[in-house]
């Protein structure tokens, strides 16, 4: 082979030129496409020798550093002298202390149990209250939540002692030269007002329940608004409720609550106010923001929160007689035993038992009214004919005495003795607050309206 042989594979544009294979267009294209591929690996092998890079640095991190020992490292034992404190100074400083504990009465608790979370053990403190005619009280009157605080030395001697025996008082112990003395002493509160929302989604205590207000200002809630809204029937999902009560605190806790100063309860769209304003006698009553009574001369239903089993007809089937008969009254539907209110300020004209009322009460009021609650179980005790009843208190308990087929109240309402429609009949108001007094109400008012309005501005705001 000549040395032009030799060269024709290192020199390609030549062989292709001596031999004449293809035309010269296509050999300039084969030389170019491999003059690109050439390129292209050249950079190829550029960014995988840059992307390396930081490879080769986390090798680096994981390598041992020029002259690093790497055998066993000789380690020695230093030994120094600490000054201990004063035992005796600090055990005297520990004895001139004293610690305050507090709990909650827990339930199934003991007085036991009781002293011992408090870290009282001396014996003749547990003696004292165990036997003295106050102290002894704690005892018998242990109830879970109520609080009971205590204040002992470091050996656990009772120093003084205070244990909550009700919402107004509680029991006071102390450590004298001469042993413990104990005494009741009246709960001084700090009084702040709550405002607190809530949507009706089922029922009114299932609203209060879910938003933390007591059973107790429901109670009074719907006993403001119960002349105005049937709480029973007319209740609509989506209702809500916005209120301002009384709280009583001691120590930053929420001890008990009082009187609602003010509430508004928005009803199938339409909205109710009540204002609290405390009368001369110091009892709460309840007007519209303008100073027009809440109150009327008759509540609208004797029962709270019931349903209507039998409305007022003038003809209906009787289930007992089997044919029909006029029904001159309502019916409400109750457990046995439960509470009958007289419905306005009366005097007792019958209690007893007359033919299918069962045990029957007649009560008389001004203005030729009267009403009639029948088939009672039972009498309010010592109640009797020329008594004077007022709105409001309970006269007897729900049964089924007389011609009834289950437990209920029969309730009449009769007018110059002929029979009304208790849920329709028009129900006066009292009188509207005036004088002197109109002052003052005006200012609470305008004061706790607008914190009503905020209070359900936010209450919607929450709600949407």
């Amino acid at each position: 082979m000549d040395i032009n042989e030799s060269n024709q594979h290192n020199a390609p544009f030549n062989y292709f030129a001596k031999e004449n294979l293809l035309p010269a267009s296509e050999q300039a294209s084969i030389l170019a496409q491999i003059a690109h591929k050439a390129e292209r690996k050249l950079k190829l092998r550029w960014i995988l020798a840059i992307s390396s890079l930081p490879l080769f640095g986390i090798y680096a991190a994981f390598g041992l550093a020029p002259q690093t020992i790497i055998g066993n490292i000789p380690t020695a034992a230093v030994i120094e002298e600490i000054a201990l404190p004063n035992i005796t100074s600090a055990t005297a400083d520990i004895a001139g202390q004293s610690f305050w504990y507090k709990e909650h009465v827990r339930r199934d608790d003991t007085l036991n149990t009781v002293l011992s979370r408090l870290n009282i053990h001396n014996r003749d403190a547990i003696n004292f209250i165990r036997s003295d005619n106050v102290a002894s009280e704690i005892a018998s009157s242990l109830r879970p939540s109520r609080s009971i605080e205590a204040q002992t030395d470091n050996e656990g001697n009772l120093i003084s002692l205070k244990y909550q025996l009700n919402s107004d008082q509680f029991i006071s112990i102390k450590q004298t030269v001469t042993g413990y003395e104990a005494s009741k002493v009246a709960q001084n509160f700090e009084m702040r007002p709550i405002l607190k929302s809530a949507e009706i989604k089922s029922s009114l205590f299932g609203a209060t329940d879910a938003a933390n207000i007591p059973d107790y200002i429901a109670i009074q809630i719907a006993t403001m608004f119960e002349s105005e809204i049937d709480f029973n029937t007319d209740l609509r999902r989506g209702d809500h409720l916005s209120v301002i009560y009384e709280g009583s605190y001691d120590q930053g806790e929420l001890l008990k609550t009082g009187d609602v100063l003010a509430a508004e309860f928005v009803n199938n769209g339409k909205t109710y106010q009540a204002i609290g304003y405390r009368d001369d006698s110091g009892k709460m009553q309840y007007y519209t923001p303008d100073g027009k009574s809440l109150r009327k001369s008759f509540l609208r239903s004797p029962l709270e929160f019931t349903r209507i089993s039998s409305s007022f007809s003038s003809g209906r089937f009787h289930p007992i007689l089997q044919r029909l008969k006029a029904h001159k009254g309502t019916d409400f539907a109750a457990p046995t035993g439960t509470g009958v209110k007289a419905s306005g300020d009366a005097k007792v004209d019958f209690v007893g038992t007359k033919g299918g009322y069962g045990n029957v009460i007649v009560l008389k009021h001004d203005n030729g009214v009267s009403t009639v609650y029948g088939h009672l179980s039972r009498f309010a005790t010592g109640l009797s004919k020329g008594n004077k009843v007022a709105q409001g208190d309970v006269i007897g308990f729900v049964g089924t005495t007389g011609m009834s087929t289950g437990p209920h109240l029969h309730y009449e309402f009769l007018v110059n003795g002929e029979h009304r429609d208790p849920m329709t009949v028009a129900l006066p108001k009292t009188f509207p607050i005036t004088g002197q007094e109109k002052v003052a109400f005006d200012t609470i008012s305008n004061q706790l309206t607008a914190q009503i309005k905020l209070l359900g501005n936010s209450n919607i705001a929450a709600l949407e």
